[in-house]
């Protein structure tokens, strides 16, 4: 019989979806153990493991597979996070022998399966189109935000500011990321997404994270882009969109809107006692 040595520290796996990376810590059977301290130690990419976003799966809700709870690298916790969640997904669904899973979220449940091709779906849900439910700070022009460059404002679980620009790759977005993440009218802060049509329903997008920073790629803001670009009459529903960290697909349907594109399981690995408990 093969040996497997036991570890008394706490298994996490690493994970990316187009280079948007995550540490996923698996808490079913037990009570959850992220903390907003761990969450900031874990995402030192120096000290800890370093992540874009963790994701922590818990038992699952009545009628659902599983639980899957997001944090920023600040310590914050993020409402969505859709390429954790397809990358989450396609390890459950391997678990159980499956091609399609249901979860809970604090955006509802959600729904995803796995394409002949490897790549995986997620229904996002509904854009959130109302100020109140993005949130602003007050009522305006949701299409037309009254700050610089008329930006569209929507939610996909989380806030999202989409400025379309004549060349995304042109915008500074250590710069220019953080303004509109703490303009006043975002009271929950913002992600940002500065896109540019690099031809019929195909974007080129660069992000800006709220409680992240710069990221290869983020799966709800390339949602709410592709959303964004619709309602401005810019692209169809279909959307292919180009991210620093590779192409992610968007098809905003009658049921929600779908996210799709590649996962990678790249390791696993032991946070240790002594790393657990300084930091507990």
């Amino acid at each position: 019989m093969e040996h497997k040595p036991s570890h008394p520290g706490l298994a996490f796996m690493k994970m990316h979806g187009a280079g948007n990376d995550f540490v996923v810590i698996d808490s079913r059977g037990r009570e959850p153990v992220v903390t907003p301290a761990l969450a900031i130690a874990l995402g030192d990419r120096n000290r800890g493991v370093g992540f874009d976003q963790l994701a922590e799966i818990r038992e699952g809700a009545a009628g659902t597979d599983f639980t899957l709870d997001f944090w920023n690298s600040d310590g914050s916790r993020a409402g969505a996070c859709g390429n954790a969640t397809r990358c989450v997904c396609d390890h459950v669904m391997q678990g159980l022998g499956r091609d399609a899973v249901s979860l809970q979220t604090a955006r509802g449940t959600l729904h995803a399966l796995r394409l002949p091709d490897g790549r995986v779906s997620v229904n996002m849900g509904q854009p959130q189109r109302l100020w109140t439910e993005v949130p602003l700070a007050r009522d305006v022009d949701l299409l037309h935000l009254p700050l610089p460059g008329d930006p569209v404002a929507l939610g996909m679980g989380n806030p999202h500011c989409v400025i379309f620009v004549g060349d995304a790759e042109a915008v500074d977005l250590s710069t220019l990321g953080p303004r509109y993440e703490q303009d006043p009218l975002f009271p929950q802060r913002t992600n940002v997404e500065f896109a540019s049509l690099s031809g019929p329903d195909h974007l080129r997008m660069r992000v800006w994270e709220r409680g992240t920073g710069i990221t290869l790629a983020c799966g709800s803001g390339a949602c709410a882009t592709a959303v964004a670009a619709h309602l401005r009459g810019l692209t169809g529903r279909q959307v292919r969109l180009d991210l620093d960290g590779g192409t992610l697909a968007v098809d905003w349907r009658e049921d929600g809107v779908w996210l799709t594109g590649p996962v990678a399981h790249v390791f696993d690995g032991w946070l240790s006692p002594a790393f657990l408990a300084a930091h507990s």
